[in-house]
């Protein structure tokens, strides 16, 4: 795309939904079109691609969306992109739409397909959207600060009745692989225990002992926090309500398992959150504009970068140690 002038830039959601998506459509659309730069959304995700489900925006459709979670573009999953066929397929209808560049507001799966529709000539940026904070090349995802506050929230909440009921509240959070929703609410919610899924766990050990030896102090009401990806040390998965009904044999303290699920997906989007998409969906026009793609913008060292979307995806994001220390070392 070199030399060539960007006229059009298509915009997409993909994957799950994020509080902030709605705040990068925006910023995405208005950069562009202050640029003089035509921009499409494209509705359920790759999806819209594949049936050319697609519209114009303008200032105006993108109003009053900043404050709302979910995303106005709507978000599927697309098992037909995932073939080399599908990609072609995409690729011909960005063609006849006229869409010079693809802006992709999701997680890894969603990048792998941007990944791939560059490399058939359509230039693609990413931007990263995921409640899980779970983006390697990022140290900071769209979603995650608003995931955190409802999940603490929620916790918070909890926390009243099992203090009434002198009960054991165990929690499940999302996080299929990255425990950083489980840990912050760990420290945010003054949890005992909190088990992550890069972190081998002992129930004797971080659970049950470190109650007896609490109640030997005074307290007799508990919040042990659990991101839904866990396994025990002997590869036995154990989930929410299995772990409540284990503390509760183990200690006589009357347990409750408490599963937030998708309610972690929506909500008004902090202003963190709100700020980082219109950053990352400014940034994200600027590249297209210089004809550049095949790029995932990221968060390192508090500044807006941007990777190679296969070298941001290699690279191993590994679980804070320092969280996990002060989370353990308070939670006595």
């Amino acid at each position: 795309m070199s030399g060539k002038k960007v006229q059009t830039i298509g915009v997409l959601t993909s994957g799950g939904d994020a509080p902030g998506m709605n705040a990068a459509i925006r910023s995405v659309t208005r950069t562009a079109l202050n640029r003089g730069i035509r921009v499409k959304g494209v509705y359920k995700g790759f999806q819209g691609l594949m049936d050319s489900s697609m519209q114009d925006l303008s200032i105006r459709s993108v109003s009053n969306i900043l404050h709302e979670g979910g995303t106005t573009l709507f978000t599927a999953r697309c098992p037909e992109f995932i073939s080399d066929a599908g990609v072609e397929k995409g690729m011909q209808n960005c063609k006849a739409a006229g869409i010079d560049g693809l802006v992709v507001c999701g997680g890894d799966g969603s990048f792998r397909g941007a990944r791939d529709l560059s490399l058939k000539g359509i230039p693609c940026i990413g931007i990263p959207c995921t409640i899980d904070n779970d983006i390697s090349s990022s140290e900071y995802t769209i979603g995650f600060d608003t995931a955190l506050r409802t999940a603490m929230d929620c916790i918070d909440r909890l926390r009243d009745t099992s203090q009434s009921h002198d009960r054991c509240s165990v929690v499940e959070v999302m996080g299929r692989h990255c425990g950083d929703i489980a840990i912050h609410a760990g420290i945010a919610c003054g949890a005992l225990t909190v088990l992550v899924p890069e972190l081998k766990f002992d129930l004797e050990r971080d659970i049950i002992k470190k109650m007896n030896n609490t109640m030997t102090n005074g307290k007799h009401h508990f919040i042990i926090i659990v991101a839904e990806g866990v396994t025990h040390l002997d590869s036995n998965f154990m989930n929410a309500h299995e772990l409540a009904a284990y503390i509760e044999k183990e200690t006589g303290v009357e347990s409750r398992a408490t599963v937030l699920g998708h309610i972690q997906r929506g909500g008004t989007p902090s202003p963190r959150d709100r700020i980082l998409a219109a950053h990352m969906g400014h940034y994200s026009v600027e590249l297209l504009e210089k004809g550049i793609g095949n790029r995932l913008v990221a968060v390192q060292d508090g500044k807006i970068v941007d990777f190679d979307i296969l070298e941001g995806l290699s690279m191993k994001k590994t679980v804070d140690s320092d969280l996990v220390r002060v989370c353990n070392e308070i939670s006595i």
